[in-house]
């Protein structure tokens, strides 16, 4: 078990692949529970041979899987089977995202499995949960974020709805997931609870990040669409061009913020009109505003806005690439970018978000080769002799 941070102690199993029941996993054992990560023994997660590869591994796959033990067993094996079910009985949870039914077809859904260990708190993440008339769809984070909201707010009006650069439905399922773990476990340990279901569906994930969509279409009538880079009803808040080719965000929406904003700039007379006192008033302004902002920002450098907004107390950022988060003295000085070991040598990794002052998180190991713990788990964990494990081998069982 792991020896350090603030879930030292919890043991977790974790089966399916991909993004979301492994980003769950991994924000466990970055805080020190004990994954233990079930893989196919022929090919393992398919997230080992995604995006750009060191050797024959994914670099996304040694950051996925950091901290984590890597047993393969075969799920769809009645013996493989048998051994989920010991397992669980030493586990505290269970993370997996097979499409609902999967695992009941296996005998290891959450009837049997409560059953078995009734402390068990058991993460079913899936693209729309697991009941509704849309319970049996496939779903990954792609459709979630399509029918949760985000991409229909995501671009310009003049273009079709477009998407984020990462898997955003997948992580926030996986971030829910873990919280809805965590909340499950307290109950438990605190409260005299027993173990407990937590149900993240991909869809539901990206929803509950829509804000007040609802209410006001409820109310009023309004439908949400794509506004770019501004925000719609918090005014000033854009993306301004600087002279130099680089995009600054700037974020002066507060009544004060903006106040010391326009002074900056020189436009007191903005700064002092009644009109502009407050967000309301302002966002009926917010082409006029957007205008006088973009005309300011063409005539000076990135630098030179930065250092403006910044010693004003206004909101601001360029917007970085990778390049630039690598090199920057904040990410440094935060430990944002860490350095790791991988077979062919040292690679840049990101640093652990959040940050504990008595129990941070930690990184021991990153992602393992594949079956690397297999013998440490059986032998140790379920006391099965070497003779035992050998014919789970041969039985391609293992």
């Amino acid at each position: 078990m792991a020896e350090f941070g603030p879930l030292r102690g919890v043991r977790v199993l974790e089966l399916g692949q991909y993004v979301a029941g492994s980003f769950c996993a991994r924000l466990l054992a970055e805080f020190g529970a004990e994954v233990i990560k079930v893989e196919s023994p022929d090919t393992g997660d398919a997230l080992r041979r995604w995006r750009a590869m060191a050797g024959d591994t994914s670099l996304w796959w040694y950051l996925q899987a950091r901290n984590k033990k890597s047993l393969t067993l075969n799920l769809k094996h009645p013996e493989g089977q048998a051994l989920i079910r010991q397992l669980c009985t030493h586990a505290d949870i269970l993370v997996e995202n097979f499409r609902p039914g999967t695992l009941e077809n296996w005998g290891l859904g959450w009837n049997e499995l409560h059953d078995l260990n009734p402390r068990l708190v058991m993460v079913r993440i899936s693209g729309f949960g697991q009941d509704g008339p849309y319970r049996d769809r496939p779903g990954f984070g792609s459709i979630g974020e399509a029918m949760g909201g985000i991409r229909h707010v995501t671009g310009y009006p003049e273009l079709p709805p477009t998407r984020a650069g990462i898997s955003l439905g997948d992580s926030l399922a996986g971030l829910y997931g873990a919280l809805g773990a965590l909340m499950a476990l307290h109950n438990r340990n605190a409260n005299g609870g027993r173990g407990q279901m937590v149900d993240a569906a991909l869809y539901e994930s990206v929803f509950g990040l829509m804000e007040s969509i609802v209410p006001e279409y409820d109310r009023f009538g309004i439908v949400r669409g794509r506004t770019g880079n501004s925000l719609p009803g918090i005014t000033p808040t854009n993306l301004y061009p600087s002279s130099d080719g680089h995009f600054i965000a700037i974020a002066a929406n507060g009544d004060s913020v903006f106040r010391r904003f326009m002074m900056a700039i020189g436009r007191a007379d903005l700064a002092q009109d009644p009109g502009l006192q407050e967000n309301d008033g302002r966002t009926a302004r917010a082409e006029e505003l957007d205008r006088i902002i973009g005309d300011w920002a063409r005539t000076h450098t990135a630098a030179d806005i930065l250092a403006i907004c910044h010693e004003s107390e206004v909101p601001a950022g360029r917007i970085y690439t990778v390049a630039d988060m690598v090199a920057d003295e904040h990410f440094l000085a935060r430990e944002m970018i860490r350095t790791d070991h991988i077979p062919d040598g040292p690679v840049k990794m990101p640093g652990i978000v959040p940050k504990l002052n008595d129990t941070p998180g930690h990184v021991t190991w990153v992602g393992p080769q594949l079956g690397q713990h297999t013998e440490e788990i059986l032998s140790g964990l379920l006391g099965l002799s070497a003779d035992e494990i050998m014919r789970l081998r041969a039985d391609k069982v293992v």
